[in-house]
C-alpha cells in the first residue's frame, strides 16, 4: 500500500529528544576558563578545510540506484602520496560551503548533499524524523546514531526539550523529507526519495565547550537520511512557530513582544492585552470547487493556510491573517492597543 501522505503526530510539547542541555552535577567544580568563540572558529576551521582535503568519498556508489542509506556513506583519509581512487570523490571537490552568524560570531560549515529529497522542506523550528550518525571529527569515534526513525524536534518547547545543535537548525531545512512511503506486508515502512547528506560543524555550532561527544570542542559530523516533518506550532496559536521569528535571525528565543519571559512561540498571548493571540487574527474559510473549475485563492501576505480538506474535488481552506487594525505597521496580535477578539459573535 502506498501513501502519500506524510504527516504524522509528534507530542511537541513531551518529545524528549537527543540533544538535549545537561545539567551540572553536585560534585566538586574546578576552574575552567572557557575559549574565545572567534579564536576557537579559527582553529575548527582550519580542521575541518584539513579534513575535507584529506578524506574522499564513495561518490559512485550513489550514481546508480535509489533510495540511499546514510550507513551506504563511506569517508576514507587519503593516504600519503595516494591519489583519490577511481569511483570516489575528495570532500573537499563535493561539499558546499556555508556561513552564518551566531552569537555575535562568524562561521563556515559545510554540506554534502546526496541526495535533495523530493517531498517538502521544514523550517528551523519543526519537528522532524530522521535517521543518522554522529561521530568526531577528530577521532571518528561515533557518539550518537539511530538506525531506526526517530522524531526530534529542532527547537524545543523552553521547557522541558531543549531542541538540536545550532549546526542541524541550519542544515536540515536545506534538504526535503521524503516524497512518499510504502508499508509492506510485514508492517515496515520504505521511504522513498528521502534527503540524504553529511554536514561538517564546527564545535561553535555544536555542542562548543560541553562533552556530550566525550571532549569539549569538538568538531562533528552527521550522515543522515530527512524521512519526514511536521510544522511546529509549539503553543498552538495556530501561527507556525517559524513565522514567530520576527526578527530572521533564525532564533525564536529572542522575540518576546510583551517582554514577560516568554517567547511568542511559546506565549498565548504574545502582547499581554488580555485577548490571546489566536484570538487576534482573522479567520477565513474558502470553499474552492475544481469539478466548476474552480481555482484556489492566492493568500495575502499577512495570511496563512492553517488547515485544508479535500472531499471528492471539493477543497475547503482555512486561513488566518494578521490584521493591523490601526495601520501603525504592527499587527493586532502584537500590538497591546489593540485588543479585538475575531472570535466573538460581534466581530465575525
Amino acid at each position: 500500500m502506498k501513501i502519500k501522505t506524510l504527516k504524522f503526530s509528534l507530542y511537541l510539547l513531551a518529545l524528549v529528544t537527543v540533544f538535549v542541555s545537561c545539567e551540572p552535577d553536585d560534585g566538586p567544580t574546578t576552574s575552567f576558563q572557557e575559549e574565545d568563540r572567534g579564536e576557537q572558529q579559527e582553529k575548527d576551521r582550519d580542521s575541518l578545510l584539513n579534513y575535507l582535503n584529506t578524506h574522499y568519498y564513495n561518490s559512485a556508489f550513489f550514481e546508480s540506484g535509489t533510495n540511499h542509506k546514510y550507513t551506504d556513506i563511506v569517508i576514507t583519509e587519503l593516504e600519503d602520496g595516494e591519489d583519490v581512487p577511481a569511483g570516489n570523490t575528495l570532500l573537499i571537490n563535493a561539499v558546499e560551503t556555508h556561513t552564518t552568524v551566531f552569537l555575535d560570531f562568524d562561521y563556515e560549515y559545510y554540506i554534502l548533499r546526496i541526495n535533495q529529497g523530493e517531498g517538502g522542506s521544514p523550517k528551523f523550528p519543526d519537528a522532524v524524523r530522521m535517521r543518522y550518525e554522529g561521530s568526531s571529527l577528530e577521532d571518528g569515534d561515533v557518539f550518537d546514531s539511530r538506525a531506526t526513525p526517530t522524531d526530534i524536534s529542532l527547537v524545543g518547547n523552553g521547557f522541558s526539550t531543549f531542541g538540536t545543535i545550532k549546526g542541524w537548525q541550519l542544515v536540515i531545512p536545506e534538504f526535503n523529507a521524503a516524497m512518499d512511503f510504502d508499508i509492506d506486508n510485514n508492517g515496515n515502512v520504505n521511504y522513498n526519495n528521502f534527503g540524504l547528506g553529511v554536514m561538517f560543524l564546527p564545535s561553535g555550532l555544536a555542542y562548543f565547550s560541553g562533552i556530550t561527544t566525550g571532549s569539549a570542542y569538538d568538531n562533528l559530523i552527521f550522515k543522515f537520511e530527512l524521512l519526514q516533518y511536521e510544522q511546529a506550532d509549539h503553543d498552538l496559536d495556530l501561527i507556525p512557530s517559524y513565522l514567530e521569528d520576527l526578527d530572521g535571525d533564525l532564533d525564536v528565543n529572542n522575540d518576546d513582544t510583551d517582554e514577560d519571559g516568554f517567547p511568542n512561540y511559546i506565549d498565548f498571548d504574545d502582547d499581554n492585552d488580555d485577548v490571546s493571540t489566536l484570538d487576534e487574527l482573522f479567520p477565513k474559510t474558502y470553499v474552492v470547487d475544481t469539478n466548476e473549475g474552480d481555482e484556489e485563492p492566492v493568500l495575502a501576505s499577512n495570511e496563512f493556510e492553517t488547515e485544508r480538506s479535500d472531499d471528492s474535488g471539493i477543497i475547503t481552506i482555512h486561513t488566518l491573517t494578521m490584521i493591523d487594525t490601526d495601520g501603525n505597521g504592527v499587527p493586532d496580535y502584537l500590538d497591546e492597543n489593540v485588543s479585538i477578539n475575531y472570535n466573538e459573535d460581534d466581530n465575525e
